[in-house]
């Protein structure tokens, strides 16, 4: 079990690993405009997720280092889904 607080809130999360790395997934709070609540994310730096992703996204600007970490809503049954992350170059 994932316990995480922010703001005197307590949210209690079902363990869960990453399926590309198979590292624990840390739980991070999303900014409001985003519409989820606490999510879970890989933030392992060599995952084969993360990995290579700067050159998954298309219709990118030459100069942006963005790619993606894998990451799964708990709201949402744990669906997985990608979320933007810089890239380092």
């Amino acid at each position: 079990m994932v316990i995480h607080e922010y703001a005197g809130i307590i949210t209690e999360l079902d363990d869960r690993n990453c399926p590309h790395c198979g590292k624990q997934l840390e739980p991070w709070l999303a900014p409001p405009e985003s519409g989820w609540n606490v999510i879970l994310v890989c933030n392992n730096n060599s995952c084969t997720f993360y990995i290579g992703s700067e050159e998954d996204i298309a219709h990118k600007r030459e100069d942006s280092h963005l790619g993606c970490r894998y990451a799964e809503d708990p709201d949402n049954k744990y669906k997985p889904m990608n979320v933007l992350a810089v890239c380092p170059h």
